[in-house]
């Protein structure tokens, strides 16, 4: 799990959900929490930022919660779920609470219906591997603070 804590890394993985002539401006380690209203999932994703979009990639498989258990999702499916690449003009809403331990909540919602809740952790990780951790949240948040809502 070390290995999702390089903030390289990271950027390559984001770098292939860019749409063609921008650039990732932020990208951070975040967690999903829900998915369309209906999914109960957790599992670490990279949150990114360009000129127009959000984008968000798994940097690891995702699980499913299953009562009182977490269950491997083999389906791979982000696609299907969530998209890589979502444009901001696309948000309809983004309620930003406080969570735990100094993360933040972000409940979106798209013109679409769809939903999706991310949790952008206070610190990137131990060890120093995300340096700009902290930068590139407040820049995540304030981005999507400002869109309708």
């Amino acid at each position: 799990m070390a290995g999702i804590f390089d903030e390289g890394r990271m950027m390559r993985v984001l770098e292939g959900c860019v749409p063609e002539g921008e650039t990732v401006t932020a990208g951070v380690h975040g967690v999903t929490l829900q998915i369309n209203q209906k999914k109960t999932s957790v599992f670490d994703v990279y949150v990114g930022l360009t000129g127009s979009s959000l984008l968000v990639a798994e940097c690891e498989e995702r699980q499913y919660l299953n009562g009182f258990y977490r269950v491997p999702d083999l389906r791979k499916a982000v696609a299907e779920d969530l998209g890589t690449c979502i444009p901001l003009a696309q948000i309809e809403k983004c309620e930003i609470k406080k969570g735990i331990m100094g993360a933040v909540n972000c409940s979106i919602t798209l013109r679409d219906g769809s939903f999706l809740k991310l949790q952008l952790p206070k610190r990137g990780g131990l060890g120093g591997g995300m340096p700009h951790h902290g930068e590139y949240r407040e820049r995540i948040i304030e981005r999507l603070s400002s869109l309708h809502g």
